[in-house]
């Protein structure tokens, strides 16, 4: 049986195969249309558009479904210490999903802090993944 931190991670990159093919359709689809109007400074709002769909996509689904479709192609799910998952939670830990890069240091940060919390911001939020009962 793979480590939740190996499960965590085929998770992830999962959403993020997910949030690429959005972006790509999106990109696919608006294409045209910017190559007609000459709206190329579209595309200097990219990053910003990734950001905004990436925290939506984590947080919705982690606040309704508990679970992203990767953690559930990977069996995990997200819990609330305090109870059930509210946006605030599912914000603040998905915070530093925003841009990808900056999770580097939410697990440098959690694994130095001196809770069992593999990230930093699960602490914040007072959440947890676990291994979802099948």
């Amino acid at each position: 049986m793979a480590s939740i931190f190996i499960k965590r991670t085929l998770a992830f990159i999962i959403d993020a195969l997910i949030i690429t093919a959005v972006m790509w359709i999106l990109s696919a689809l608006l294409y045209p249309l910017i190559i007609v109007s000459g709206t190329f400074f579209i595309f200097n709002a990219w990053l910003i558009l990734l950001a905004i769909l990436t925290l939506f996509y984590f947080s919705y689904m982690e606040k309704n479904r508990e679970t992203t479709l990767g953690k559930s192609v990977m069996n995990l799910r997200v819990i609330s210490l305090e109870g059930e998952i509210t946006y605030r939670n599912a914000i603040i830990r998905n915070l530093s999903k925003i841009l990808w890069f900056p999770i580097i240091f939410d697990l440098i940060a959690g694994s130095l802090s001196t809770s069992n919390h593999l990230r930093y911001l699960d602490k914040i939020a007072n959440t947890e993944v676990e291994i979802a009962e099948k």
